[in-house]
């Protein structure tokens, strides 16, 4: 008999109920292209040809048709310093191949933007849609009709997603994600969050300011902090793509190499070739995305998820929307403090027990599905326990019963919070989320008059100026996916965060996005329908009181506004290349679809 929590078991069965047309539809264009494309040898003799061209030592295999043949699917660039690691994996990953009779071509590239380094600059307004482009991308790589299975690297913040989204749509195809690792922890993050707030408040200097961020982004490896990039690694494990406990190993060490070195051997046996096929149409299902919803709540993840996961699933053919999250967030519990939820990184949290404790806790107390098909055996059980070195063997053992720190990580009899903090609120202001893990309970309802800017900097400019030391609630609008690619607003926290410090009531209103990093400030974000096109956050005045609840679930304006004309639109700006993107802000869906044009232009 089941332990499942009643309401896991509700929230997905109203999923699947839901999603019974179109995931049918997906997993039939998944039989008929497996049928039409049974392996390479399905393609003409020229095609095969140029496919094998350059293979050098691999050649005489890829053209016999022996062994499996794997598409290496990277995010490498050495600007990123999640995606540095990456550039020596192919030619490591060949020789992992070969060890088992396959072979491996990287067969393609995607490009993998850095939000932090475009936080706040014109390229963020790129960062959105980067996600289509990366699954789009993704989709070119694997339509050489060449591979066997799909070896998928990438971890930041749209680079997943989109990377989830495109290799779903060759889902007949096994699928393995290789994550790289965080760096070593460098300056802790509060720390960091104190000389942002000092440079607010213009009581520390640019020079003080670049030697902090230095000190904390400093090395090869995923950012430190747990944002949308190691929710990303997190919710991997949670759907069964990775290797289990491959999430947070660092980069350039033995036992990364030899998780490496496992995810090419394991992709190669769960092939269509072997007796243990294992298509990515069949892993990613219902009970997964719900797996990766519940994981994201009970670690406090990143706000970029709920849009992120609506769109994932919608490649599955699975319907999730911002209620799913709502239910699921009221009936699963906070079970980890990381930064910006805690003071501890995600090295400390591997360290105090990590993802495995995560797993073992979850399929404990029923909060996630266990009978998932995942790229391991075991099912979701092979995640409760964490990789090894038995020498030079690569081996799993028993996550430690009781957490290793119980600041950073609690057993679900004990949480932190009793509900996984990511929170839908209503009203006439439309639909938003609210991530209360990180605010004090004591600013879940915030009522007060609003200012209403067009931009982030224009709440820069009144910061200094001194016109919002108040109570006030701080609306940003214009700022969702068809106004100008739903930027992340993540350089509000610091002056706001000081406004809270003051002891102001403060709490801000947008429909564009907020950092992985979001913090303690109060926010209603992702708000659809977005101001641009009628929503009603265009018919917001200075002077309004606007009412947000974490409570009761409430954002409204407490304002007639049946009488009123929207605002203009600011012009659409031009330059960083974002008029290229003019035609994908113009079909783009809202935030609770995932707030892309690409899946609504394509039918899903």
């Amino acid at each position: 008999m089941s332990n499942l929590h009643p309401a896991i078991e509700r929230v997905t069965a109203r999923i699947t109920e839901k999603s019974a047309d179109s995931r049918r539809r997906y997993l039939d264009l998944m039989d008929r292209e497996a049928e039409r494309f049974p392996n390479r040898n399905a393609l003409s003799c020229s095609n095969l040809a140029h496919g094998f061209a350059a293979a050098l030592e691999d050649k005489t295999a890829i053209k016999s048709g022996r062994g499996a043949n794997l598409a290496i699917v990277t995010a490498y660039n050495d600007m990123l310093s999640a995606h540095q690691p990456y550039g020596r994996y192919p030619e490591a990953m060949k020789l992992y191949a070969r060890e088992v009779g396959a072979t491996a071509q990287v067969a393609g590239g995607v490009p993998a933007m850095c939000d932090g380094v475009t936080q706040g600059q014109d390229g963020m307004e790129l960062s959105l849609f980067s996600r289509d482009v990366i699954a789009l991308s993704t989709a070119v790589a694997m339509s050489h009709a060449m591979f066997d299975g799909m070896a998928i690297l990438g971890i930041c913040d749209k680079i997943v997603p989109g990377q989830v989204i495109g290799a779903l749509r060759f889902g007949y195809l096994p699928a393995i994600f290789v994550p790289g690792g965080p760096m070593p922890s460098g300056l802790a993050n509060k720390e960091k969050q104190k000389v942002r707030q000092l440079y607010a408040e213009g009581k520390a200097t640019r020079a003080d300011l670049l030697e902090s961020e230095s000190a904390s982004y400093h090395s090869p490896g995923t950012c430190t902090f747990y944002g949308t990039a190691n929710s990303n690694q997190m919710m991997m494990e949670l759907m069964g793509l990775h290797v289990p406990g491959a999430a947070f190993v660092p980069p350039n060490t033995p036992l990364r190499s030899a998780l490496t070195r496992k995810a090419v051997h394991r992709l190669a046996e769960i092939g269509r070739e072997g007796g243990d096929y294992r298509p990515m149409a069949r892993v990613v299902d219902e009970k997964a995305i719900v797996n990766a919803c519940v994981g994201l709540l009970a670690t406090g993840g990143s706000t970029n998820h709920a849009i992120h996961l609506p769109a994932m699933a919608r490649a599955a053919g699975v319907l999730l929307d911002w209620q799913d999250l709502d239910e699921l967030s009221a009936a699963v519990p906070l079970i980890a403090r990381v930064y910006p939820n805690g003071a501890a990184d995600v090295n400390h949290f591997h360290a105090a027990g990590g993802m495995g404790f995560v797993v073992r806790e979850l399929l404990g107390a029923g909060l996630i599905h266990g009978d998932i098909l995942t790229v391991a055996e075991g099912g979701m059980g092979a995640y409760a326990d964490e990789p090894v070195l038995d020498g030079d063997a690569l081996t799993w053992r028993p996550t430690p019963a009781a957490s290793g720190d119980e600041t950073i990580l609690a057993p679900v009899a004990a949480p932190f919070q009793p509900d996984g903090g990511m929170r839908l609120v209503t009203g006439n202001l439309g639909r938003g989320t609210f991530k209360t893990s990180a605010v004090d309970p004591g600013r879940y309802t915030i009522e007060a008059q609003c200012r209403v800017f067009d931009s982030q900097e224009a709440v820069q400019a009144a910061f200094k100026a001194g016109e919002l030391d108040r109570d006030v609630i701080v609306v940003v609008r214009f700022q969702g996916p068809r106004a100008n690619g739903m930027p992340e607003l993540h350089k509000l926290t610091p002056p706001l965060g000081v406004l809270q410090d003051k002891g102001f009531r403060v709490a801000l209103v947008t429909d564009g996005r907020m950092s992985g990093a979001s913090g303690k400030v109060p926010a209603a974000i992702h708000v659809t329908p977005e101001a641009l096109g009628g929503g009603p956050l265009a018919l917001v005045q200075d002077g309004d009181v606007i009412r947000l609840c974490g409570h009761d679930g409430t954002l409204e304006v407490l304002a007639d506004l049946s009488t009123r004309q929207p605002a203009t639109a600011p012009v659409e700006a031009m330059g960083m290349g974002r008029e290229l993107f003019g035609m994908v802000r113009r079909f783009a869906d809202g935030a609770e679809l995932g707030g892309s044009a690409m899946l609504a232009e394509g039918g899903l």
